[in-house]
């Protein structure tokens, strides 16, 4: 066994696993999980069910789980265990996660058959952060999998693995958008689908944004118009998470006094954007909601651009609006593919181990990240905003604009490296923090200052809607 992993000094495999282990005579070594162990040995295990019973599904993390082709195989139509069932089905053996044992599990079990492709297997302990590392070819994991039946139903990941794939041109975005509605609903997407105009709000307030001339009596004439919005707007001026002194009487008291006239003019844009799609009543299991995530990844956001040296800092009011809108196509995949959102949200759930774009891209054709960037060019947004959408999953962009596309790039990343967001953690290489002059330490010193004031964000979260 030549992979490099380190072994556990503490802590260990839960006590009933090990126990398990040895009554079966399979032997094991324990290792810790880390970003540097390859994909293609380490075991997914996914917990679905339906009428029937439960069905525990293993295959390599380099593979994706399509529900359509395990129901082929199986002859079920399966969708993850709800969490609540899931924890109470862990919690008597003192389980933090679902293992990768089969014989841990009251249920059946069906696996790739591609897993014993390799010498061994790192398998998950029930303990988070412990893998357990068992050998297949001296028949140690095949005992784990006595009772198992065997297929072939895991997509590789390695065709979406190029960032190439995950962003594109915007040009091959819209080829992309008209391939898909071509295929499904054999008309081209702007003839099938009614992509919402911009709101009358949106178009003064993106007037006012490109107009140097603007003054806050402008910017107060226009939010005013919006007795919503303007309600709002006051209402984050009397937050304490900006820290007010004093009663706030009116739109103009909030701009002045508390929130600037920069800040106003990117909340209220955000806000009126969002409220031109509806929020999805469907959406993944462990999903932060979405204007949560929206405002804490563009606190973070804003954090990082005041960190970085003056010189080189971007527009602070659309850096923190591509924070707020990083995650803007997944409200618009819901409104553009509904008889298919239900559907990436249920793959969304059985692939945690996987980045949302691979698994939009294998289902649809297209990520939110693209479809977004696709309909900010349609609104004739700013290209900072359009490329920040586009490429904040390229940790390696370096393109125009990088500045915006690698601030949301390392916000959100930070956010999953503290728990926010449910899905995989992805590296922040050194070269994203080199290219906005921004420390490993100052990077992580803001997002736990965003993270201190939690509450106060969620409680704002709240004003736009939750979901």
């Amino acid at each position: 066994m030549t992979e490099v992993a380190l072994e556990v000094a503490t802590p260990h495999a839960p006590q009933a696993i090990e126990q398990l282990l040895r009554t079966h005579g399979i032997a094991y070594r324990e290792v810790i999980e880390t970003p540097l162990l390859n994909p293609a040995r380490q075991v997914q295990a996914v917990l679905l069910g339906d009428a029937v019973g439960l069905l525990l599904v293993l295959l390599r993390k380099d593979q994706l789980l399509d529900l359509t082709r395990l129901a082929e195989v199986c002859g079920r139509t399966l969708t993850a265990v709800p969490l609540e069932k899931l924890k109470r089905l862990l919690d008597p053996l003192s389980l933090g996660e679902l293992p990768g044992i089969p014989l841990a599990v009251s249920a059946a079990c069906m696996y790739d058959e591609r897993l014993l492709d390799m010498e061994y297997v790192l398998v998950a302990s029930g303990q988070p952060g412990v893998l357990l590392e068992i050998a297949t070819d001296q028949n140690q994991f095949r005992k784990a999998l006595a009772n198992a039946s065997s297929a072939r139903f895991g997509e590789p990941v390695a065709k979406h693995l190029a960032q190439g794939d995950l962003t594109g041109s915007l040009a091959t975005i819209s080829k992309g958008v008209q391939a898909f509605t071509a295929r499904r609903i054999q008309q081209r997407l702007e003839d099938t689908i009614e992509i919402p105009p911009l709101a009358t709000t949106a178009q003064k307030i993106i007037k006012l944004r490109v107009d140097p001339d603007a003054s806050t009596d402008d910017v107060t004439g226009v939010v005013e118009t919006d007795p919503a919005l303007a309600a709002q707007v006051v209402s984050w001026a009397a937050s304490p998470y900006y820290g007010s002194v004093g009663k706030i009487r009116s739109v103009e008291d909030a701009i002045v006094r508390v929130l600037g006239f920069d800040l106003v003019i990117n909340l209220a844009l955000g806000l009126a954007l969002g409220k031109t799609l509806t929020l999805p009543k469907d959406k993944p299991q462990q999903a932060t909601p979405y204007w949560q995530q929206s405002l804490y990844t563009a606190a973070v956001v804003e954090g990082l651009t005041r960190a970085i040296p003056r010189a080189q800092r971007p527009e602070a009011g659309l850096a923190y609006l591509g924070g707020l809108l990083h995650n803007f196509g997944y409200l618009l995949l819901a409104h553009v593919f509904p008889p298919h959102f239900s559907l990436v949200c249920r793959h969304l759930e059985v692939n945690p181990h996987l980045p949302h774009a691979f698994v939009e891209q294998h289902l649809l054709g297209i990520s939110r990240e693209q479809v977004g960037a696709w309909l900010m060019k349609h609104w004739d947004m700013p290209e900072e905003l359009v490329t920040a959408l586009q490429y904040q999953n390229d940790a390696s962009y370096d393109g125009e604009h990088a500045v915006y596309a690698n601030l949301v790039c390392l916000a959100v990343r930070l956010l999953r490296a503290h728990g926010k967001g449910f899905e995989v953690e992805e590296d922040i290489p050194d070269a994203l923090l080199e290219r906005l002059d921004i420390t490993r330490e100052k990077a992580n010193e803001v997002v736990t200052k965003v993270l201190d004031a939690e509450q106060l964000l969620r409680e704002l979260a709240q004003q736009f809607g939750q979901g």
